[in-house]
């Protein structure tokens, strides 16, 4: 794993705009039992990425994880009326050694994820 690369981190593009997505909340959760755990967030920077979602001092596990993307206050800012106020994620981590890049390309309606490099 890099050293600028938490054990999970993502980038948001806006397809429609054609360029990053500056600041996106986005908030990474852990299941715990029948529920879900804060576990980190950030706010996407102007390349539409955050690098380190872990909260500091925060070891990534094996486990399952939620992304959930808040669309709605950046959709609002540029004055786009968007479908989807937010957008979760739930992914596995099987292999917490390897670093784990969840991308999320975005559109007013309509958006995709995949597992990055």
């Amino acid at each position: 794993m890099s050293g600028t690369l938490s054990g999970i981190s993502t980038h948001v593009l806006d397809l429609a705009r054609g360029r990053p997505a500056a600041g996106v909340g986005v908030r990474l959760e852990a299941r715990a039992g029948a529920g879900w755990v804060e576990a980190g967030g950030g706010v996407t920077d102007g390349d539409g990425r955050v690098r380190a979602l872990l909260a500091p001092g925060r070891a990534l596990a094996a486990g399952v994880y939620r992304l959930t993307f808040e669309l709605a206050p950046y959709f609002a800012a540029q004055g786009v009326d968007a479908f989807y106020p937010e957008a979760a994620v739930v992914f596995a981590v099987r292999d917490a050694a390897q670093a784990h890049h969840v991308p999320l390309l975005l559109s007013p309606y309509g958006y995709s994820t995949y597992r990055g490099s």
